[in-house]
């Protein structure tokens, strides 16, 4: 814990030091409140954290990024905090589809694409036409409603009803979309604007229609980004350094080992820091962590009813990743990569066996982050990344046994298989879309779903926690609320959804509920400011914000510290 020791009662307390734990704990501590965020890891950022190998620095979660420009949401939140937030960067090549006899790429300019399948399936015409005006449509929608992220917790009834009625508005152009989902409904869908198959399998891996639609709307939202200089990493770097300059007590290595209650109200956490028991008081828990290890493991028994557990249990999550970082001995562009995510499959497969995991037939994405950014690798050389979906329980358990606390053992049969998976998916790589790939391959790591869950502690190693979908949301598994007055929760276990959008959207809600309380006339001005009504000129000259130096000075990479040219 370095110097700063643990005070004996803060105003919150934060379990999780992700990216949604961190931006609670900035902008609770711009507010003027006294925070300690406690995160078992030895370093911020969760998905977010990445790692630096020989001189190389790997992104482990992002793919693309949305509403993180200077005009975006998630801007828009940073800038409550302080304009020195490192700032990402326009997308304009976004994704490839390569698969057996095709090769499309969405670009910033979706319209060119649109254009390119005209020509390629002109019977299709007016399909096509219909498939990119329903896109733009959905992209209009999230253009119009970017300003209704606030939850209906920090709502009062009018607001309510009146933000329903944009929740509509809003929704309307989904709305004939929403029941195309699975294997047949996808098809069903597409069916209703091209009918070629080949076209069709370019969405071959798609869950539902939406899944079709979104990116493209996205494209003509100009809405993709890339990362920062320095990587995912440099989010939770900065929110860091913010939260501290501010005040706030951040202890890393600090497994939270119990919630504190007293009848029913949450009154503080015990936690463990280099094998020492820590006990300290608060008037509100904010749990930026996994839910079920929330109400199994932390909380006293019998607290929460046998029905919710149930529910969580059997919630909808999105896919754990299998996952091979490879330092290349050239940079990616001389293989003939560019900046967007690509998406390979081979068209034998269906939509089942493109997401079932198999390292020999599943969909892979392949990035070369460091085409975006130079600074991840030395000069002359760079990075690429394979993944594929995977799942916890696959190969019982990745040939992992346990020990008397549950934990996996990583053996040598868990070796030995990360190995086989991923010279495997190298192959493909190197047979279908990449020639003498191996040859410039210095060296690789290799991530798998027990590696997620390891550094996460996200339920199944899960990338992004509960999916979106009739299922999740008729048991109601997401809620900031718990049974526990003034524990609240926060990060992709509070709503539904997955990306930094959906776990910042969270860490502001759950913000905001606890200003209503401490801090009402605050809370009233952000909420104006999150509703669009105010702009942040307003929220920085009104004295209700603690003082931020905009001090930040980005840390170099290895490959910056390593070669004077940078």
């Amino acid at each position: 814990m370095g110097n700063i020791r643990p005070k004996n009662s803060y105003d919150i307390i934060i379990i999780g030091g992700g990216i949604s734990g961190l931006t609670s704990a900035a902008l609770l501590s711009r507010a003027g409140l006294s925070v300690c965020l406690l995160e078992t890891e030895s370093r911020p950022g969760g998905y977010l954290a990445g790692f630096d190998r020989k001189g190389f620095r790997f992104d482990s979660a992002i793919h693309w990024l949305n509403n993180c420009d200077e005009h975006g949401w998630v801007a828009k939140v940073f800038q409550i905090i302080g304009h020195d937030y490192p700032k990402a960067k326009e997308q304009r090549h976004i994704r490839r589809f390569i698969s057996d006899d095709l090769n499309y790429l969405v670009t910033n300019k979706p319209d060119r694409l649109k254009e390119e399948w005209i020509k390629d399936f002109p019977q299709d015409k007016k399909g096509i036409n219909r498939f990119f005006r329903d896109a733009r449509r959905i992209a209009k929608s999230f253009d119009r409603h970017i300003n209704l992220s606030r939850s209906m917790d920090t709502m009062g009834l009018f607001e309510k009803g009146l933000h329903g009625l944009k929740m509509l508005q809003f929704a309307l152009p989904f709305i004939p979309h929403v029941r195309y989902t699975g294997d047949q409904g996808v098809d069903k869908g597409l069916k209703k604007y091209f009918s070629s198959p080949k076209l069709r399998n370019v969405f071959a891996s798609e869950p539902d229609l939406l899944s079709c639609l979104i990116p493209i709307a996205w494209a003509y939202s100009n809405n993709f980004q890339t990362p920062p200089t320095g990587g995912s990493q440099s989010y939770p770097e900065w929110l860091k350094y913010a939260a501290e300059t501010m005040g706030a007590h951040l202890f890393f290595q600090s497994k939270v080992t119990k919630v504190l209650v007293q009848e029913k109200v949450a009154e503080g956490v015990e936690f463990v820091n280099k094998e020492i028991s820590h006990q300290i008081k608060s008037k509100y828990v904010v749990a930026a962590c996994d839910v079920e290890t929330l109400y199994e493991k932390l909380l006293p028994q019998g607290i929460i009813k046998p029905k919710q557990r149930e529910n969580l249990k059997n919630a909808k999550l999105y896919s754990s990743a299998f996952t091979v970082s490879i330092a290349l001995n050239c940079p990616p562009e001389d293989l003939g990569l560019g900046e967007e995510n690509i998406y390979f499959s081979e068209d034998i497969h269906n939509r089942k066996s493109l997401g079932d995991g198999d390292p020999y037939s599943s969909g892979m994405h392949i990035m070369a982050s460091s085409v975006r950014d130079t600074s991840l690798a030395p000069k002359g050389k760079g990075t690429l990344t394979l993944f594929i979906p995977a799942k916890l329980k696959d190969h019982h358990f990745w040939a992992c046994k346990k020990d008397e606390n549950g934990n996996f053992i990583r053996g040598k049969e868990y070796k030995t298989l990360k190995d086989r998976y991923a010279n495997i998916l190298i192959d493909r790589v190197q047979k279908k879309v990449i020639p003498n790939l191996r040859e410039h391959i210095e060296f690789y790591d290799v991530a798998t779903p027990i590696t997620h869950l390891r550094y996460t502690g996200n339920k199944n190693g899960s990338m992004m926690g509960q999916k979106p979908g009739k299922e999740n949301i008729r048991a109601k598994v997401a809620s900031y609320q718990t049974p526990i007055k003034n524990l609240l929760l926060s990060g992709h276990w509070a709503d539904l959804g997955g990306g930094i959008l959906i776990a910042m959207k969270s860490a502001v809600n759950t913000s905001l509920i606890i200003l209503k309380d401490k801090k009402p006339q605050l809370f009233r001005l952000l909420a104006k400011y999150m509703d669009g009504k105010i702009d942040i000129q307003d929220l920085e000259t009104s004295n209700l914000l603690s003082p931020y130096d905009q001090s930040w000075i980005q840390e170099l990479t290895p490959a910056q510290k390593n070669d004077s040219d940078f």
